[in-house]
């Protein structure tokens, strides 16, 4: 039974190969089905600040970027595995991501 949920924040050009990835990494396995997953379109806003290498934006201007949280489940023993094979496809230089422990 999986006992983590990760939620990743990604632009929606990007949401595709992040949820591959995260197959591939083996989280979303639930009893007889892989690469499960949710996902809500939103708004992202950020403002790049010095030093900042941005993918979108520009440093020192707020901006506005149509993104997908991404809901997944996993054992928590993975979690770290998955979050490598996120971030070598995510576009952003700082990943947006939450971490939860499941209850049984």
């Amino acid at each position: 039974m999986p006992n983590s949920k990760l939620i990743i924040y990604v632009p929606s050009s990007h949401a595709d190969i992040v949820r591959k990835a995260i197959g591939e990494a083996s989280a979303g396995k639930i009893g007889n089905y892989s690469f499960c997953s949710f996902s809500i379109r939103g708004i992202g806003r950020f403002k790049p600040q010095e030093g900042a290498q941005p993918h979108i934006g520009e440093v020192g201007k707020l901006e506005e970027v149509e993104e997908e949280r991404i809901e997944v489940t996993c054992n928590t023993d993975i979690v770290e595995s998955v979050i490598l094979a996120v971030k070598k496809v995510h576009p952003y230089e700082e990943v947006a991501l939450d971490i939860y422990k499941l209850e049984s």
